[in-house]
């Protein structure tokens, strides 16, 4: 992949990935709001991106970086306590397991994004790492925590003991 290939072919190869990684990082609320924002400020750059860049692994930075906006955002806006919050629609039969995603969400920051980065995105260690900040065998082992501890907080039905890797 190169900057010469035709943005709108970026969104479609990479958009799943990335609105995967949003909602893992930031919950449903937000993932949308980020994804658009992500793709956004790729459209700005993409014009100078390198050729051979690895268009994948940049696109998952910038959603990083905007789902860390969108943390702080919400750290400076006013919660309402007089009312309750809207719930979001129920998942399509076929869309991402709810329980498992709140599974996610209660993982800590820096596990939940290894998690989402290595294990939704498929980025390398290394390229998690490089994202997040730290080494590589930091980024290794916050995905290792985060996965361990989704293992032990939600078992499938189905699976049986030891059917976990």
């Amino acid at each position: 992949m190169t900057s010469t290939q035709p943005f709108e072919t970026v969104v479609e190869q990479h958009g799943a990935t990335v609105l995967r990684v949003c909602r893992a990082v930031l919950g449903p609320a937000d993932a949308d709001d980020a994804w658009s924002e992500t793709f956004l400020a790729a459209m700005r750059a993409y014009p100078d991106l390198a050729a051979g860049a690895n268009v994948e692994a940049w696109l998952v930075t910038i959603a990083h970086r905007k789902a860390i906006d969108v943390v702080r955002a919400a750290g400076r806006r006013a919660v309402p306590t007089d009312r309750l919050p809207d719930t979001p629609a129920p998942p399509a039969p076929d869309g991402p397991d709810p329980d498992l995603a709140a599974a996610v969400t209660r993982l800590p920051h820096r596990q939940r994004q290894a998690v989402a980065y290595h294990y939704l995105a498929g980025l390398p260690h290394g390229e998690v790492a490089a994202i997040l900040g730290g080494s590589t065998d930091a980024a290794r082992r916050a995905a290792a925590d985060g996965i361990a501890a989704l293992r032990r907080t939600y078992p499938p039905a189905t699976t049986r003991k030891g059917d976990l890797r």
